[in-house]
């Protein structure tokens, strides 16, 4: 296959609350903005290139029950810049859905976090290695999973 993700957009309730979330605590830049009441919306990348645009139009917060975006997952460069994340998302008051770093699978030297945004759309921050030893929430099911 010879594509890859170009970018990702979501919809969100509200674009300011959604803007500060992702680019003050994830650290993404913002690229341009669209500030017209009936058309808001925003790109953020990590300063050259555009990685997430967010879409005001949803009504409601994310349903998983729904056919739509499974989960989010990002990728840090280290565990130790996992961690980091995971500190600057306990002060902001994220919702974890798993206590700390935790494996992707039994034995797994890959894993992360799992947290939800301000709308409940799941996100990942993981790493391929470096989370060998900590404990996998699901024996039989991939961490990303379920949750």
């Amino acid at each position: 296959m010879t594509l890859h993700t170009g970018h990702i957009g979501l919809n969100v309730t509200d674009l300011d609350r959604s803007l500060a979330f992702y680019r003050d605590v994830l650290g993404f830049v913002l690229l341009r903005e669209g500030k017209d009441e009936d058309r808001r919306f925003a790109f953020l990348g990590d300063g050259e290139h555009l990685v997430l645009t967010l879409w005001q139009q949803a009504q409601q917060p994310y349903d998983g029950t729904h056919a739509s975006l499974h989960h989010l997952a990002l990728q840090a460069q280290s565990i130790e810049q996992v961690r980091e994340y995971e500190t600057a998302l306990r002060t902001y008051g994220v919702d974890f859905a798993y206590d700390g770093v935790v494996a992707h699978g039994e034995g797994a030297a890959s894993g992360g976090i799992f947290f939800h945004d301000p709308d409940g759309t799941r996100l990942e921050i993981s790493v391929p290695s470096g989370a060998e030893g900590a404990p996998a929430p699901h024996e039989a099911a991939p961490t990303c999973g379920f949750f």
